[in-house]
């Protein structure tokens, strides 16, 4: 398998290599092969020399099987000399649109030992996983402005919804619950108020899941699934939604599982014409960069989400099980969780129980 390697900004450059150690190690165990492509692009490569990410490396991505990505974000002295929202646009974004990484996996499970700020909360109460909507939405830039800077300025953001996204989403979701025998798919949308783009995520769905006999169904408005989340996390088992409530949620999941260090993700691209992307989600951190406190967990969980998709779950599932066995003890726990221990003694640890 070949996997390209964009570490990015900040403490992705200590998490990559971290992960890199542990794909390393259950290589050996798990006797596969693998090889990996370096690229520089993120904040610090846009400063040195306003390129972004060049179509021609674009390709090059794309060829492989597999991108394991840190972050992109720069230290604040030097991001006011980066247009807003340009890395995320300009390279994040850009992966995802152009490789057709239409499913955006977010895993969010509390692990034994792990603290989650939802009191009396236990691993059985949650686990759920959630199917994003990657490609379109709110995010795929169709907007502009009129008279812009005058008292009379408009802004447009147009969301952008077709059948065929919405479709190819949901039937992922639905796939997705009965390959790892999951028993419940939950539609997370704004019919009440969202009457057109999200009427049709509504038809779709319904029509979808009579192709899927003994999984159950159920909807909810974003707005409840929030509190949900909250006061009742135990009734999701997966949960499929659009791009922007998509973002907005697995956020909420990430700090209900023990926060960003815990979150890890998959941006698919499941027709496997393309390279999916892999990452952890706690961006770039510049406030704790190369001090050795970031939690490599989530890079660890990306990795192992990336062999699962690169068919070795037994490696996959081995990395699993060696962070859940690590982040039980609170001695391996870093500074986001509670615990003094460094990004050096979580991978040696994981490293050590594989």
């Amino acid at each position: 398998m070949d996997i390209a390697i964009m570490p990015g900004d900040g403490i992705g450059k200590e998490v990559v290599p971290a992960g890199l150690a542990v794909l390393q190690q259950v290589a050996g165990k798990f006797n596969f092969k693998y090889s990996t492509t370096d690229y520089p692009f993120g904040g610090e490569h846009y400063l040195k020399t306003g390129v972004t990410l060049p179509d021609s490396a674009l390709k090059e991505l794309a060829a492989h099987d597999a991108i394991l990505f840190g972050a992109v974000g720069v230290d604040p002295r030097g991001s006011a000399k980066i247009p807003q929202g340009i890395l995320e646009t300009e390279i994040l974004l850009k992966m995802r649109f152009e490789l057709d990484q239409f499913v955006n996996l977010r895993p969010t499970r509390l692990m034994p030992g792990v603290p989650s700020p939802i009191r009396l909360a236990s691993p059985d109460d949650i686990n759920m996983v959630i199917v994003r909507e990657n490609t379109e939405g709110l995010y795929c830039g169709n907007g502009g402005f009129l008279y812009k800077n005058t008292p009379h300025e408009v802004a447009n953001q147009i969301e952008v919804t077709t059948r065929r996204g919405v479709e190819r989403c949901i039937r992922y979701a639905f796939d997705y619950a009965k390959r790892m025998n999951r028993k419940k798919v939950t539609l997370v949308a704004k019919t009440n108020v969202l009457r057109f783009a999200h009427n049709l995520w509504l038809r779709a769905f319904e029509e979808i899941k009579a192709d899927y006999a003994g999984i159950e169904t159920d909807y909810h408005h974003v707005d409840a699934c929030t509190m949900y989340m909250i006061t009742k996390p135990k009734i999701y088992d997966v949960i499929v939604t659009t791009n922007m409530f998509g973002d907005i949620i697995t956020d909420l999941g990430a700090a209900i599982q023990g926060g960003m260090g815990m979150a890890a993700s998959g941006n698919l691209n499941p027709t496997r014409q393309a390279a999916s992307m892999f990452e952890p989600v706690h961006g770039s951190a510049p406030d704790i960069a190369g001090k050795n406190f970031a939690n490599p967990i989530a890079t660890f969980l990306s990795v192992a989400m990336m062999l699962d998709f690169l068919n070795q779950p037994k490696a996959a599932a081995a990395i699993n099980d060696a962070c859940r066995a690590v982040v039980a003890d609170p001695k391996n726990h870093t500074r986001d969780l509670g615990g003094m221990a460094t990004t050096s003694q979580v991978t040696e640890a994981v490293v050590a129980k594989l």
